[in-house]
């Protein structure tokens, strides 16, 4: 992994370098807190499914350029849509999310979260989607869908209740509010957490430990955890487009985004 990433296929906006059997991807928007927009959901897409494909690889780690592992989606572009009250500016980045989540937990590779720093909304279920999750001590970690009036999306509504049960689900879910690493872990969100500045080193050796190992095995472990899950995960998936589609067109949607970008309480109304 020591290779520097260089530009994935699908844009600047993921980086990809493989070693040894180690295909490393790094969110790249670091400006934007690596929060997702279309061209950064459809990358993942599209790289998930090409490494799945490429029997070469053997281990898959996933984690963000500089001090944020995702935000969670692009609210500057959400919200521009929900001022003109253009449903389309969502739809695409929900969908090539769906595709890149179930194609992330489908695939034969183990996938390794290594998770850098914030995690947030949906940028928390791409690190839920993963097999395995290592966090840096400072991360955190939140469901912040109700902060702006949205619906959980990316597969969180499938994957946290499986982690942590469907109460703790819900009170994360109903509040929004953000836990640190600590309690991530003590949730089962986790695998392990490490200082930030050992979490590169333990994310190479986790991986390369799993690269040397039995891979004909492994896929098949992995295959009996999770392949079974595709159908449900896909209709969880769907059902999350069509439930956010509706919130997003709501009015404590446009008041969340608003109030999220003037730094105030929102006032939702229920509507």
């Amino acid at each position: 992994m020591s290779n520097p990433p260089v530009a994935a296929a699908a844009g600047p906006v993921l980086l990809e370098s493989i070693e040894n059997g180690v295909a490393l991807l790094v969110m790249n928007r670091p400006d934007k807190l690596n929060a997702l927009n279309s061209e950064l959901a459809t990358a993942l897409n599209q790289t998930f499914e090409r490494l799945g494909k490429n029997d070469a690889v053997r281990v898959v780690v996933l984690t963000g350029a500089g001090r944020v592992f995702c935000a969670g989606g692009d609210l500057a572009a959400i919200g521009m849509g929900r001022e003109a009250r253009d449903t389309r500016q969502l739809e695409p980045i929900l969908r090539a999310g769906m595709g890149a989540m179930l194609r992330m937990r489908m695939i034969p590779q183990p996938v390794i979260a290594a998770v850098n720093g914030a995690a947030a909304g949906a940028g928390m279920n791409v690190a839920l989607a993963a097999d395995i999750r290592i966090a840096a001590e400072e991360a955190v970690f939140g469901q912040n869908f109700a902060k702006v009036g949205l619906f959980p999306d990316y597969g969180g509504t499938y994957f946290l209740p499986q982690l942590v049960g469907p109460s703790k689900a819900a009170e994360l879910f109903y509040t929004g509010d953000m836990i640190d690493a600590r309690t991530a872990l003590q949730l089962g969100l986790l695998n392990r957490i490490v200082p930030g500045a050992q979490l590169e080193l333990e994310a190479r050796s986790f991986a390369a430990k799993l690269a040397a190992g039995p891979s004909l095995a492994i896929r098949a472990v992995k295959q009996t955890l999770f392949g079974s899950e595709k159908d449900a995960l896909n209709r969880a998936l769907e059902a999350e487009v069509q439930h956010q589609m509706r919130c997003f067109a709501s009015d404590d949607c446009l008041e969340g985004i608003r109030a999220f970008f003037e730094k105030r309480p929102p006032r939702f109304q229920g509507h």
